[in-house]
């Protein structure tokens, strides 16, 4: 479900109704140069691909390029998973903690233009 344009009130309903029934949730809205989007996937499985460098020492072999290390790359796929929380959750947070205040400074002003 995306919406954009509503109240925060029907935002929030509607939210909690795809969140109870595992349905993906999308909002935003955009004020001239300013704008935010909120995104509720629930529980949100994916996928994530690493890749381990590893130097192999060079051998006894003579020219120009015994001087570079050889380099040899593994890759492996690693499942992870993201729990998403609700847009009434996001919105209820208490910024007069000391934890919130560390986390004021990494927050973006846009997000109190939900607010």
């Amino acid at each position: 479900v995306c919406l954009t344009c509503c109240s925060r009130d029907v935002m929030v309903k509607i939210d909690q109704i795809c969140h109870k029934n595992s349905i993906k949730f999308f909002t935003g809205d955009v004020f001239g140069y300013h704008g935010y989007m909120f995104a509720d996937l629930g529980e949100h499985e994916f996928v994530e691909e690493k890749t381990k460098v590893a130097k192999v020492s060079p051998g006894v072999e003579d020219g120009p390029d015994t001087k570079k290390a050889k380099l040899d790359s593994e890759t492996t796929m690693v499942k992870k998973r993201v729990v998403f929380c609700q847009l009434k959750e996001a919105l209820a947070i208490d910024w007069s903690g000391e934890k919130a205040k560390a986390a004021l400074k990494r927050t973006t002003p846009d997000y109190f233009l939900l607010q």
